[in-house]
């Protein structure tokens, strides 16, 4: 099927309503290092849905004919949480994710993580009536149930035509439930790429930078003159990404020291039971840490989910300036002797965000063929914040076409960035443990 053959092209935003003054009250929590705001609801295309009150009459409300297929582009804006999506009583066919075609993948929920793009085919053959859309978190962690957002966003799928109006839209039966860790993996594990004539893969296979990163939950203790204070972290091998003052960006083009430094390990700096009960507890180093790579390097990241400070959760890796292969997943701790042996080097899926399974791994490759400067990051907001990302540093090739182009000459000037970890106040930044 093409495009020509579609009725229509639907483009639906997932995202997240606050209450209050977000960047406020964000703040705040930044600079006692509690946790970050949580959302009161989540909308589709700006509306919570019908099951709210404040937007029982402006729910959105998608009009269909019977017996079409329409194309829908789903975007998960809703940046600090998983959703699960359904419509009630329609298959769901998805066909590409992150600007990558994929084999057909017939099912009756999505599960999207924060940053995600979908492609998916909608047949309208069902009974003439009204049929909600619907999403609804997917809490992966063990904290409280309470500390997440349990409304369920709506829209409306309404079929053209003359029937009658039934009292109430019918909620889709198949919805996974909150806390369906069973549900979110099935689902993620069946996407694979086309890998045909028209749309090969280009997996690497002579790997030359091998790197294992542990993504975990933690603490950074921060001195004054009076008093201690611990602050949430997360970091990715024990380094918790601090935001410098000057862009690393403009900091590596005019080769201004003192921003970075080029050692984030390829490795974590010890190894124990990381997806266990019982685990070393360590505070988090704080650190503007980058990776180096050569023009056309070879990469494989295995990213290794843990448990400290029981903080076990599904962790959307996000990479910029790249796609990247899928080639393995699996729960427990990586093997690096027998898990490779698994690895799906004939059609994986490419991607730009994909999910670390909690108490999981993750393992992908790429080839570094776009020199710039490129943060990767878990696209849970408060996970990036608190300091799960890197950056690397793409090296120029031997060419023009493949240099870092240089900056436009009517580049605005740009003030210095707001730190994502916690700023001197009173002096509290002086006198850091790590």
């Amino acid at each position: 099927m093409t495009l020509r053959h579609l009725s229509k092209v639907l483009l639906f935003f997932e995202g997240s309503l606050y209450s209050g003054n977000l960047k406020s009250s964000l703040d705040e929590d930044l600079h006692s290092g509690i946790d970050l705001p949580h959302s009161v609801a989540y909308t589709i295309n700006g509306e919570p849905g019908d099951l709210c009150p404040c937007s029982k009459e402006t729910t959105y409300r998608w009009m269909v004919e019977y017996g079409k297929t329409y194309l829908v582009r789903l975007v998960n804006a809703a940046v600090s949480v998983d959703l699960f999506f359904a419509v009630a009583q329609h298959n769901l066919t998805v066909v590409g994710t992150d600007a990558h075609y994929t084999k057909p993948i017939n099912t009756s929920y999505i599960m999207i993580s924060p940053g995600q793009t979908m492609d998916i085919l909608l047949t309208t053959n069902q009974s003439l009536g009204h049929y909600y859309i619907a999403a609804r978190q997917f809490w992966s962690q063990d904290a409280p149930a309470t500390l997440f957002d349990p409304v369920n966003a709506t829209m409306i799928l309404q079929y053209k035509g003359n029937y009658t109006i039934p009292s109430s839209p019918t909620f889709p039966s198949n919805l996974p439930f909150y806390k369906d860790l069973r549900s979110a993996i099935t689902f993620t594990n069946l996407f694979k790429s086309l890998a045909n004539k028209d749309y090969p893969v280009n997996v690497p296979l002579n790997i030359t930078t091998r790197m294992f990163i542990t993504l975990s939950m933690g603490g950074i203790i921060f001195h004054n003159l009076t008093s201690t204070l611990e602050a949430k972290a997360t970091s990715a091998n024990n380094i918790s990404w601090s935001n410098p003052t000057t862009d690393v960006l403009l900091a590596y083009y005019r080769n201004i020291s003192g921003v970075y430094t080029t050692d984030f390990p390829d490795q974590p700096p010890s190894y124990f039971n990381f997806t266990g009960d019982d685990f070393p507890y360590t505070l988090t180093e704080l650190g503007t840490k980058v990776k180096v790579l050569n023009y056309n390097e070879a990469v494989e990241m295995v990213f290794q989910s843990t448990n400290l400070v029981e903080g076990a959760g599904l962790h959307p890796m996000h990479l910029h300036g790249h796609s990247f292969y899928v080639v393995g997943s699996g729960p427990g701790i990586y093997d690096n002797v027998t898990d490779p042996k698994s690895f799906n080097l004939v059609d994986p899926v490419e991607v730009n965000t994909f999910g670390v399974p909690k108490e999981g791994w993750l393992a992908i490759r790429f080839v570094a063929n776009n020199p710039g400067v490129w943060f990767w990051h878990c696209h849970l907001d408060r996970h990036m914040t608190w300091g799960m990302s890197s950056v690397f540093i793409v090296k120029n090739g031997d060419t023009t076409e493949t240099s870092i182009r240089k900056p436009p000459p009517q580049m605005p000037l740009c003030d210095a960035s707001f730190r994502l970890r916690l700023e001197n106040i009173d002096g509290l930044d002086q006198g850091k443990e790590n």
